[in-house]
């Protein structure tokens, strides 16, 4: 029995999520369904981390074992013709038996991209959020320092977390401006039910003025999502990258320019 690791893109617009559902379509029930058309058997797949509705992802990972005897570009070439355009494997590599995507993860990034100018697009119309009033980005990124670090981020996790800590260590909370658009770029050892885009619509109202960037601190040490800002739409999010130790030599992260918005 050999453990596989592969990496995944997907579009979410289509889907109720990773996570295979009763009556839903999802990205994990996909992927299982083109990788046992490969391997000619069953395939469960274990991913870094589970993505709902409507969220896209660029460096999503998964494992599976099998006992197929595959090569990694079989693997990857097979379920894509399997797959629908808006899902693909963007690599394989065989991985330890002692290889877990989720527990074995150091880090993973998300990136929350927002289209602001003053119309609307019909080519992001589901792949960025839109905000037609100009952002201030260096208001948002002092309101970003005040996040940074381990802290309980019950202000920022959704009512159905079923995270038994509410404590994570955010490593990085950046926002850049790339021509209409401003990306939210953000790593941490894990993340709660909603953090991003609960940490995205803090930072969205303190782009437009609605609130000062010092507030920030105020809402994370008070531990009360109704304090805080409403939670950002799910279609600007995406699941960028994840961290595992060298030793697995697993492809790397995709590169910072590497943006939906670059590939048009």
């Amino acid at each position: 029995m050999a453990r596989i690791a592969v990496g995944l893109e997907y579009d979410g617009s289509a889907y109720a999520g990773w996570q295979v559902q009763p009556g839903a379509p999802s990205v994990q029930a996909l992927a299982e369904q083109a990788l046992a058309r490969v391997a000619a058997a069953p395939v469960a797949l274990v991913c870094a981390g589970r993505t709902d509705a409507g969220v896209h992802a660029l460096g999503q990972v998964a494992h599976f074992d099998s006992e197929a005897q595959r090569a990694p570009r079989s693997w990857v070439l097979g379920a894509n013709s399997e797959l629908p355009p808006d899902v693909s494997l963007s690599w394989a590599q065989p991985v330890p038996e002692h290889f877990h995507a989720r527990f074995s993860a150091e880090t993973r990034t998300y990136r929350y991209l927002i289209l602001n100018r003053s119309v609307r697009s019909a080519l992001q119309a589901r792949r960025a959020a839109w905000i037609h009033r100009p952002l201030d980005v260096a208001a948002m990124s002092a309101a970003a320092a005040h996040l940074t670090g381990e802290h309980d981020f019950s202000a920022f996790r959704a009512a159905q977390c079923q995270a038994k800590s509410p404590v994570r260590r955010l490593l990085r909370l950046e926002v850049a401006r790339r021509a209409e658009f401003v990306v939210i770029e953000a790593e941490a050892n894990a993340f709660l039910h909603h953090m991003v885009r609960n940490l995205a619509g803090l930072l969205i109202a303190v782009g437009r003025g609605d609130t000062p960037p010092a507030r920030a601190a105020s809402i994370l040490a008070g531990r009360d999502r109704t304090r805080a800002p409403a939670t950002a739409p799910p279609w600007g999010l995406y699941f960028a990258a994840v961290r595992y130790p060298a030793a697995f030599g697993l492809p790397p992260r995709p590169p910072p320019g590497v943006l939906p918005a670059d590939r048009l």
